[in-house]
């Protein structure tokens, strides 16, 4: 059975925190939702993946090695994989993370 539902609803907020929900993982890549309250963030971390970030909602600064960009909802960005990047909320706001493996 197929399953539809809007995604920026599927993962809510927490204060303090940053939640993440995995809707697939399998061995050549994974989709993940996260919320991040404010100020929370991801430090700096390199991946053997390609990665796609999708901002469903609110603001981010996504440091890709060494380059700051602010996103805000709607906008997206590839971090190559084996770049480090980092992740911070500006404000709350809710990414869809695709990662596929080169």
């Amino acid at each position: 059975m197929v399953k539809k539902d809007c995604l920026v609803n599927l993962v809510s907020y927490q204060e303090g925190s940053v939640i993440s929900r995995t809707l697939i993982k399998e061995e050549k890549g994974t989709i993940t939702l996260f919320a991040f309250d404010k100020d929370q963030a991801l430090s700096e971390h390199t991946v053997n993946f390609d990665a796609m970030v999708n901002v469903l909602d609110g603001e981010a600064e996504i440091i890709i090695d060494g380059k700051p960009f602010r996103l805000k909802t709607g906008d997206m960005i590839i971090m190559p994989a084996n770049k480090p990047h980092a992740v911070k909320a500006v404000a709350q706001f809710k990414m869809l993370l695709v990662m596929i493996k080169k």
